[in-house]
């Protein structure tokens, strides 16, 4: 028997047996050039500049989510019956599900505007990806069917619940990860139990959980109310990703009045900016490296407002923050917002790189009763087989169904006290 184990820090031993016909598609999928793209895209982003273990990849989320969506299979097949065909194309699903993302993550993607789902979709079915030769090869069909998966189409199943909604297997991972490599000691929650828990409703075809693992979907949600107060909304961490979209703004209106030097209009980073279509070769050189070699060239680049911004992030001189949040009337907010913006213009900056406005927030969890599909709330299975919305049968659901708002303004240091004077005089402090 030829077994390949891979050490993860998160799920221990990760085994894929090569005499299984699934075991080895996935197998490959992972030496593909478009998978070993995502080694070099960090799963969080800036957040290394608050915590410093935070260096993690897309690729070991990315295998962690397929490991998960594996357990949750194995958990289900004790008592339905699921086709290998399904559970393959689940699995491959999982594997894949963030082959699309861009460097930096979601901030590139902003400014871009082009999406990681679409881009997703272009490696699954373009003809020159690895990845789409590796799933042809096994069935010509796959590649599309693994597409409309994560697509949710036709209709959404189980096998959606498990890819993409509030309980599903990206989410399991990430929390689990992202709490384990910043060392924050936040994201906890008992996995082995709640994966215990799962179960199908056979009347709906969805995901749902049995009365026993309530609890544990209520730890699951505390733990990922901690994880963004606590690290994703890390005003550090924010104060980086935005002077990361500043810069790569900034770069963006410079390539469009033809003044950016570096990169080359051919280059992939150049035409990603500019949300310019790139060929599945290009694709596979756009990554966090390529762009972070741009900001160690921006730092001495003829416009100083790049110069400076990439230089703060290279360097961790990182704009200062006056948090806001307590501020509830948004008019308010705004007055204050434009007092600050005067600070800086009467000082000699420029408002619109010198500071910005964060209003970071996401609910636990959400009650979507009136969604058409249903699709994002978490089902539970009571014993006399009745199924429930999880908002009726916990009552922390009432309390995680609320945002998590933070509102702070960024500043750069140099102008740090003449806006914090401003904003304390339009507060009447």
């Amino acid at each position: 028997m030829a077994e390949k184990i891979i050490r993860d820090p998160v799920h221990d031993v990760i085994a894929f047996r090569l005499d299984r016909a699934a075991d080895s598609l996935l197998f490959n999928l992972l030496n593909c050039a478009e998978f070993q793209r995502l080694r070099r895209i960090r799963q969080l982003g800036m957040a290394s500049l608050a915590y410093p273990g935070a260096d993690h990849s897309r690729y070991s989320h990315s295998l962690g989510v397929m490991q998960t969506a594996r357990r949750i299979l194995e958990q289900l097949c004790r008592s339905f019956y699921i086709s290998e065909e399904d559970q393959t194309t689940c699995l491959v699903a999982a594997l894949t599900h963030d082959l699309g993302h861009g460097p930096f993550s979601h901030v590139f993607e902003r400014v871009s505007g082009v999406h990681h789902e679409d881009l997703t979709q272009q490696v699954l079915l373009d003809d020159e990806s690895e990845v789409h030769r590796v799933l042809s090869d096994r069935d010509r069909a796959l590649p599309q069917r693994v597409a409309d998966l994560l697509k949710c189409r036709p209709s959404r199943t189980y096998f959606c619940d498990i890819l993409s909604s509030q309980l599903d297997a990206d989410r399991l991972d990430y929390l689990l990860r992202d709490n384990l490599m910043t060392g924050s000691q936040y994201g906890g929650y008992d996995l082995t139990w709640l994966l215990h828990a799962f179960t199908i409703d056979q009347k709906s075809n969805r995901l749902a959980v049995t009365w026993k693992g309530v609890s544990a979907v209520e730890a699951y949600l505390q733990s990922r109310f901690h994880m963004y107060r606590n690290v994703y909304f890390h005003k550090v961490v924010r104060s980086a990703e935005g002077m990361l979209k500043l810069s790569l703004q900034r770069a963006k209106r410079l390539a469009v009045q033809g003044r950016l030097t570096w990169p080359r209009e051919e280059s992939p980073v150049h035409k990603a900016l500019l949300g310019r279509q790139l060929t599945m070769a290009e694709f596979r050189d756009l990554d966090d490296v390529s762009v972070q070699h741009c900001f160690k060239l921006w730092t001495t680049a003829d416009d100083p407002l790049l110069a400076g911004l990439c230089k703060g992030l290279l360097f961790r001189k990182l704009f200062k923050t006056i948090d806001l949040s307590r501020i509830e009337d948004a008019n308010v907010a705004r007055l204050t917002v434009d007092a600050a913006e005067r600070a800086v213009k009467d000082a000699g900056g420029d408002p619109s790189y010198a500071m910005f406005l964060d209003e970071a927030s996401d609910a636990p969890y959400e009650r979507m009763a009136g969604d058409s599909d249903g699709g994002h709330e978490i089902l539970v299975l009571e014993p006399d087989g009745t199924l429930v919305e999880f908002a009726k049968v916990s009552p922390l659901a009432v309390s995680m169904d609320r945002q998590l708002m933070f509102r702070r303004l960024h500043v750069s240091p140099e102008y740090r006290d003449v806006t914090a004077r401003a904003v304390g005089k339009a507060l009447g402090a």
